[in-house]
């Protein structure tokens, strides 16, 4: 409905009352559903519904979080451009969980747990087997919900702020009583992205849990960790990205995590190597170098032999040791995995080079009548060797499962892209003719992490983050923006005012602050300066797109960062010179790599090639959430156009 001239205007003057704070704002008013109108004359129905069921089909596997509260988005907003970051960086926050609260305490840590597969049998009906795996996952959801809204009432009780303005003593006493306040943490909450990880954990006999090597705790939590602890695969944790974190804080890392699991091995491994492209553009190509390959395999290769030895229980027991068969395939060729090339490396399950079992294949049916002749024989079944190793990779969103089989492949197999949460259902390649692989979806683990920290490490994505303006503000107090962006503080635009008054001695000079404070709003309306990104109608710094634009920076690496462990000495830590945990690299190769964002890309290999088992409803998918996430401003005009962009015509 059209509205009158009379009602802009009212509308219009009691937005700037609201702005200035004369008047309390309005009330929220609920948004309308979109009406769809129905086809017209002449058009098919038949295509409609067809696209219909394509997109409800790939809206089933896309992950759901919570929707944040207008009230918070509001309050932070405002306290962003109030707010002034800390300069210099204090050195304690590059040790990962100093000075500001990113896990919570462990003993409420240990509480959460990642949702449970309700036992089943296959006498039961699909009908039987969902309603018992839905109602299972509404109570977990359920008592997950009130841990964490305990957790986040605790933590924005008036004196639980874990700001770090306040560590700044040239900051005026008015704006340190103002506090950003704790934001919630986000968690799966789709029960058909959970049955992605049960179905890889249960056909898996070897775990592969990855961990980015910039913060390996925050994809390791207690929940996941005593999820992998219940099941019989063996784990073992992968640290990825260690060419971005650098081999010291990788080390690092290392030790720390055999520290806190001495049973688990860990292994390092980076997934692209450099090369010059067009232009002498860095281009990142998907590699994974012999050492570490090598020492990949040697870590599955001892987890097998583990494998192959009886338990002690059953040792003790000659009846039981001589019943005893191991869970996995005996024979493995090593040496061939390790050298593995060719077109069968990456062979999807069903294809031509799958391997061929001797027997007829395994159907839910055939599986049905196996589970009734062995309970009529008691269990006097003969033993099967299984016919290969089954290999299940896991981890959250942006870790670098994909990443990591295409290195192994050296091939494209398998789809990675900059947006978190590629993978949508669990992909099954054949690594050599004896070891699968299963990639799992990425899953954000349930942990008391804020939303803040879960931008940072990338594990959510940008274009479902709604509070841009506060984790603009949260990270800068980990990264200097301003240094690392190359920006101009506002107040050195304009000239300085002379204070023309008559004095009895004489004229004295203006006192001046040397020291300017950075806000966050600040940070986000010199950036967009400096891009010429301005709103469509009113020509104002787009500062949206231009915080949009900064934490895609951040969250694909383009700004190297990585967190040290508790407990690094400090003296390694203060190297860092204020920097916080900005990994500083060559200035020719940083300036390369932001000046990326505008040419539409980084220099990572992003080209995604779907594997021959997906289906072509989902490449229209991941063409239309490509085209919402990359392109979500496409309305915004730059202010600069080329020589031929003059002669334009809009429609």
């Amino acid at each position: 409905m059209r509205r009158s001239g009379k009602q802009r205007k009212a509308e219009l003057q009691l937005k700037r009352a609201v702005k200035r704070g004369d008047v309390a704002p309005p009330e929220a008013q609920p948004r309308r559903k979109n009406f769809r109108r129905p086809p017209k004359l002449g058009h098919s129905l038949d295509a409609r519904l067809l696209a219909d069921d394509a997109s409800r089909a790939a809206r089933k596997l896309q992950s759901q979080f919570i929707k944040i509260d207008p009230a918070f988005l509001e309050s932070t907003k405002h306290l962003a451009a109030t707010l002034p970051l800390t300069r210099p960086i204090s050195a304690d926050v590059c040790l990962l969980g100093v000075n500001h609260a990113q896990f919570g305490t462990d003993l409420v840590n240990d509480q959460l747990n990642v949702p449970r597969r309700p036992k089943w049998k296959y006498t039961m009906s699909k009908d039987d087997v969902d309603v018992n795996e839905q109602g299972c996952f509404r109570r977990w959801m359920t008592q997950t919900d009130a841990m964490v809204e305990r957790w986040h009432n605790q933590n924005n009780q008036p004196d639980a702020s874990t700001d770090l303005a306040s560590a700044d003593p040239s900051i005026p006493d008015t704006t340190v009583q103002e506090r950003m306040p704790c934001p919630p943490t986000h968690f799966e909450r789709n029960l058909e992205v959970w049955r992605q990880l049960w179905r890889v954990t249960e056909i898996s006999q070897i775990l592969l849990c990855l961990l980015d090597s910039r913060c390996p705790p925050l994809h390791f939590p207690p929940s996941l960790e005593s999820y992998l602890a219940s099941r019989k695969a063996k784990v073992i944790l992968v640290l990825t990205k260690v060419d971005i974190a650098g081999p010291e804080r990788a080390e690092a890392w290392t030790a720390y995590l055999r520290k806190r699991h001495p049973g688990l091995p860990i292994v390092q491994v980076e997934a692209y190597q450099q090369k010059v492209g067009e232009q002498g553009r860095p281009v990142y190509e998907s590699h994974l170098p012999l050492p570490f390959r090598e020492r990949l395999v040697s870590a599955m290769r001892q987890v097998h032999e583990e494998m192959l030895i009886p338990p002690e229980r059953v040792r003790s027991d000659e009846a039981k040791l001589k019943r005893w068969n191991p869970p996995v395939k005996r024979e493995i060729d090593w040496n061939g995995l390790l050298h593995a090339h060719g077109k069968k490396v990456g062979s999807v399950v069903g294809g031509a080079a799958m391997p061929k079992g001797k027997g007829k294949e395994d159907t839910a049916d055939d599986a049905q009548e196996l589970e009734q002749e062995a309970s009529d024989s008691e269990g006097q079944l003969e033993w099967q060797e299984p016919e290969f190793l089954t290999v299940g990779l896991i981890g959250q969103p942006n870790v670098g499962k994909s990443s990591l089989l295409n290195a192994l492949f050296g091939i494209h197999k398998v789809r990675a892209s900059r947006t978190p949460g590629k993978t949508k259902h669990f992909q099954t390649l054949f690594w050599s003719p004896d070891v699968r692989l299963v990639d799992c979806p990425g899953l954000v683990m349930p942990a008391f992490t804020p939303m803040d920290t879960q931008v940072l490490c990338g594990i959510l994505p940008i274009s479902r983050v709604s509070a841009i303006p506060f984790c603009i503000h949260q990270i800068g107090q980990l990264l200097p923006l301003e240094t690392i962006l190359g920006l101009t503080h506002p107040s050195t635009n304009s000239a300085p005012v002379e204070d023309k008054r008559t004095w009895r001695d004489g004229k004295q000079p203006s006192a001046k602050d040397n020291k300017m404070h950075w806000t966050a709003t600040e940070i986000m309306t010199e950036y967009a300066n400096k891009k010429g990104w301005v709103t469509a109608k009113a020509g104002r710094p787009d500062i949206h797109r231009a915080g949009n634009a900064i934490l895609r920076l951040v969250a694909e690496g383009r700004i190297a960062w990585a967190f040290w462990p508790p407990g690094t000495d400090l003296a390694t830590v203060r190297s860092s010179g204020g920097n916080g945990i900005w990994l500083i690299r060559n200035a020719d190769q940083h300036a390369q790599e932001l000046d990326e964002d505008d040419e539409g890309g980084s220099g990572y290999e992003t080209d995604e090639v779907e594997s021959p088992d997906e289906s072509s409803e989902d490449s229209d998918e991941d063409k239309h959430a490509t085209d919402e996430e990359e392109h979500q401003d496409a309305d915004i005009k730059s202010v600069t156009v080329g020589r031929f962009g003059v002669l334009a015509i809009d429609d």
